[in-house]
């Protein structure tokens, strides 16, 4: 039988009375679209990793309540590898397409870059805020959908060069190019934290490629085709899940 699965933040969890609440959302799924009453069998994850067995108790208009029965192997395991995907701005829903799919691959954070080709250039923190709450809300559809316990962490955008400077304790910094880079080394011993950068449609500016391999990244090119950025983004975590993680 599918688990009927819900989301709850750590927060959201009693561990002492063996309670857990849903917010309004989940709970108007789980009374108005499942259908669930009390006594039903249901599934909540906690968005870092632990999944719990839980028995409606009761509901309301803004809330439901369940009782934990016991923890659980969550539905899919996690990879073992930690991807931070680096992703260039872009416009429309190109991005969203990025955050929905890296996260059913199984990368364990996003950052959008802001690049000097980028799609699109934030207005201010207004803007760049309704951004993040729209991917945070995909990603988390995203693990509910494909049996994940574990939500990506989305990051704010952030500028190229802090973004070459915050991720250098990666084991395996890498950055993707349509020009200047080499093949990617299959036979590379196994890591357990890797940095991936992908550009945008545009592709990178000579000085940002300079910058990346100055700063310790190498330059890896998929190929002889193209690819649009959204289909570089997901080809470069599938690859790297393959070849570190966990997608055979």
């Amino acid at each position: 039988m599918t688990r009927r699965r819900f989301h709850a933040p750590p927060s959201a969890f009693n561990l002492t009375n063996q309670t857990v609440t849903l917010s309004a959302d989940e709970a108007r799924h789980l009374r108005d679209v499942l259908r669930l009453q009390m006594g039903d069998e249901v599934y909540v994850f906690n968005g870092t990793g632990r999944e719990f067995r839980c028995t409606v108790v009761g509901t309301a208009r803004d809330s439901a309540e369940l009782r934990i029965e016991t923890e659980v192997e969550p539905a899919k395991p996690e990879s073992q590898l930690q991807l931070n995907l680096c992703v260039a701005l872009l416009k429309g829903e190109k991005f969203d397409l990025v955050v929905q799919k890296a996260t059913e691959l199984g990368v364990t954070q996003i950052t959008p870059l802001i690049t000097r080709y980028a799609d699109i250039h934030l207005r201010d923190e207004n803007d760049a805020g309704k951004r993040i709450v729209r991917w945070q809300r995909i990603a988390l559809e995203a693990a509910k959908q494909s049996g994940r316990a574990f939500v990506p962490e989305i990051k704010a955008p952030a500028p190229f060069a802090s973004v070459l400077a915050e991720t250098k304790d990666s084991q395996l910094r890498l950055m993707f190019s349509e020009c200047g880079g080499g093949a990617l080394n299959r036979a590379a011993p196994a890591v357990q934290h890797v940095t991936a950068l992908v550009g945008s449609e545009g592709g990178w500016a000579k000085d940002e490629i300079e910058a990346a391999r100055s700063a310790g990244f190498q330059i890896v090119t998929l190929g002889g085709r193209i690819l649009r950025a959204e289909t570089a983004a997901i080809a470069v975590t599938v690859l790297l899940e393959h070849l570190f993680g966990d997608v055979l």
